[in-house]
């Protein structure tokens, strides 16, 4: 039994099924606040990154962004995690796409790393 269990837990692991449910474990709050960082934080000229719709105050900006990850997630649910591995790589996939016109220095490349180094950084990540 116990050999059995090692067994599927490598397989497990080797195969990457993890990272499946392992991202579904972030909040969304916990989400907007490494896009935020992610973002350049008070020092950046978008707040979270937001582009392409105007805001006023930066929780109106936050507000956007919450709405953006929380919608994705129905995405994800609906068609997404038949392309993607995991939530993270699909948000980035709409969140900072790349190839995309506002990004002509080709940074989008870095979104997700970005995110996920302040999701562990700040102990989101299990």
């Amino acid at each position: 039994m116990k050999k059995t269990i090692i067994i599927l837990c490598a397989i497990y692991i080797a195969f990457g099924i993890h990272n499946q449910f392992f991202n579904h474990n972030h909040t969304n709050d916990q989400i907007v606040n490494a896009i935020y960082l992610a973002e350049g934080g008070d020092q950046a000229t978008y707040l979270y990154g937001i582009r392409s719709v105007s805001y006023d105050t930066p929780a109106e900006a936050r507000r956007i962004c919450y709405n953006t990850v929380r919608n994705n997630r129905e995405r994800y649910a609906d068609y997404g995690d038949k392309i993607f591995k995991t939530y993270l790589e699909f948000l980035a996939s709409r969140y900072c796409p790349l190839g995309a016109d506002n990004d002509p220095r080709g940074l989008n490349k870095n979104w997700l790393k970005n995110v996920k180094y302040f999701l562990k950084k700040n102990k989101w990540e299990e």
